[in-house]
């Protein structure tokens, strides 16, 4: 696969990994209060991570960073906190067949914010797409 599909891949199997962590979750929040359990999980994922960068020799100096680097990476993981943790007490209170397709309307979030933010431009087509999933999640989160 090219470079420029490589980021296909890379989404696909993020998407795979993201419908067993609704499945896992769902099964492991079932005697454990939600936030306890993002807990856990997100000391599982810092460890995981650091051995990850290490072992691969991506480690860098963080002081090394640009402040903007900081301030965005800090907001984007605000953003990851507060998203896991209603994540989490949404699939401890609901089915997760429903609130996994809500969770998806990250999608269509996104292309507006990137619109407005990123001034990023979808054409007419990929506009029509967004709209679908927009669709296609609130069939499937209210259905009967």
């Amino acid at each position: 696969m090219n470079t420029s599909n490589g980021w296909f891949y890379w989404a696909c199997l993020s998407a795979i990994f993201a419908a067993f962590t609704a499945i896992f979750a769902k099964i492991g929040i079932r005697n454990v209060d939600s936030d306890f359990a993002t807990l856990i999980r997100t000391a599982i994922i810092l460890i995981v991570l650091i051995c990850f960068v290490w072992f691969t020799g991506k480690m860098q100096t963080p002081s090394a960073l640009p402040a903007k680097t900081w301030t965005f990476l800090i907001l984007s993981a605000l953003a990851t906190g507060a998203s896991w943790v209603c994540y989490f007490r949404a699939l401890q209170i609901g089915d997760a067949s429903k609130v996994a397709p809500v969770d998806k309307m990250s999608l269509v979030f996104v292309a507006v914010f990137a619109f407005v933010f990123l001034e990023e431009r979808p054409s007419l087509q990929e506009w029509l797409g967004i709209g679908m999933v927009a669709g296609g999640v609130l069939v499937l989160a209210f259905k009967r």
